[in-house]
Parts: C-alpha cells; sequence; structure tokens
C-alpha cells in the first residue's frame, strides 16, 4: 500500500497500462480482461488487474498531466516493483494531415515544464523511449495490421494558452502531437531503469480544429488498448 494507492501486496502486475483518465482504465478492464479485481479507489482513480490472454497485467488511472502521472508512475516502481509501463491516451495533433483516430506510437517527447531538466540537462532535449517497447510496438503494429505512425510528441503543461504562434516551432521540428503526460513518464521510466511508452490516440485536432466527443475520448481507440495489451 502507497499514499495514493491502495492496492495490497501482489495486487498490482509487473506490467501497468495507464491511462489519464481512469474511466477508460475501467473500460479496458471490463472489456479486455479476465478475473478482474478493482484493487483502488483512491481519489477516484481507479486501477484494476486481471488477464488478457493468460497473462496478468493491471491498468490504472493517473490524472491529467505531469505532476499526477508522476506520483502514480513513482509509487508503482517502488511500492509495487512495477517492470513495463504502456500509457495509453489520447492527444491533439499539429500537423494538419493526421485524422481524428489515428494512433501515434511516442519515439520522444518534448516539453516545456521544469520538471524535464531534474532528469536531462538540457532543457530543450526530448526524453526517449526507453526500453524495447518502443522498436516492439512498431514490429506488433505492423504485425496486427494496426495503422500507426512513429515520432516526436510534446507534453505540455498548459492545456490552454493564449499564444497564437505556440506550436509553429514545433511544427517545423516534426512533432505530431500535443499531450500532457508523456515526457515525466519516459524521464522517470530511463532513471529507474524500466520499461515505458506512450500510444497515443488523436482525439482533435488544433490545426483544423476537428475534435472528437468526451464519450469517444473515454473509450479511445480499440486498437490502441489492443496493441498495448498485446505488448505486455
Amino acid at each position: 500500500m502507497s499514499l495514493h494507492i491502495s492496492a495490497k501486496p501482489g495486487e498490482i502486475a509487473e506490467t501497468v497500462l495507464i491511462s489519464g483518465d481512469p474511466l477508460r482504465a475501467r473500460n479496458i478492464a471490463e472489456t479486455m480482461l479476465t478475473e478482474v479485481i478493482c484493487y483502488n479507489q483512491v481519489r477516484g482513480m481507479l486501477g484494476f488487474t486481471g488477464f488478457y490472454k493468460g497473462k496478468r497485467v493491471s491498468v490504472q488511472g493517473t490524472g491529467m498531466g505531469i505532476p499526477s502521472t508522476a506520483i502514480y508512475v513513482h509509487e508503482f516502481m517502488h511500492s509495487y516493483n512495477v517492470k513495463k509501463i504502456i500509457r495509453v491516451g489520447t492527444c491533439g495533433a499539429i500537423q494538419p494531415e493526421l485524422e481524428l483516430g489515428q494512433l501515434i506510437i511516442a519515439e520522444a517527447a518534448y516539453t516545456d515544464s521544469a520538471t524535464h531538466q531534474l532528469y536531462f540537462p538540457d532543457p530543450a532535449s526530448a526524453a526517449p523511449a526507453p526500453g524495447r517497447l518502443l522498436e516492439q510496438a512498431i514490429t506488433l503494429a505492423q504485425q496486427l495490421q494496426i495503422p500507426i505512425i512513429s515520432g516526436p510528441v510534446f507534453t505540455s503543461d498548459l492545456f490552454y494558452s493564449e499564444a497564437a504562434d505556440r506550436w509553429d516551432n514545433w511544427i517545423k521540428k516534426g512533432v505530431l502531437a500535443v499531450e500532457m503526460e508523456t515526457s515525466i513518464l519516459y524521464a522517470l521510466a530511463a532513471y529507474n531503469q524500466i520499461e515505458a511508452l506512450s500510444i497515443l490516440s488523436v482525439s482533435d485536432n488544433i490545426i483544423t480544429e476537428k475534435l472528437t466527443t468526451a464519450q469517444e475520448r473515454e473509450h479511445a481507440s480499440s486498437e490502441m488498448m489492443r496493441l498495448a495489451l498485446e505488448l505486455a
């Protein structure tokens, strides 16, 4: 048991899927896992453990943003001996050709967060995906015929901004999309020498102003969940 997770020893699997939205974690558990137990309801951040094709796996809501995500990632690693964390989340595309529902595998994450400098000396650098999951995910997506795009994303501390040209520089750098958690996941995973990967579904396009509904974001992409669970 830790400060924010009420699981007993052994109730959390070595592989955990995390989602900012705890309702997405519940949806994964209810629709894709068997023999499910709910190990956490603290602060409404639902956590479940079950089986996918005989493999034991946990799914956990973390809340939005770097600070909240960092809490759960830290407690997973230090209180529950988790070895692999896969983020299944949504993102806002900043390349106009990216359509709603497109799956993105984050090769690395730039950020404007000061937390980056606690782990990387260069504030302009990107946190790379640690471990072998990136390569495995690309290969597996091809085998499963799941369309994916891999590339860098941007992890923002601010969801809204008044700056009209905020994304111009990142678009030129080839950044695919914006979200709020990947950089800290990659930084903490690298520092603690565990594997991590962020798989994202485009929920809106900031440039074209296309967007999905709240219900669509909750359920996100079944192919994203399938890819993550197969990686587990």
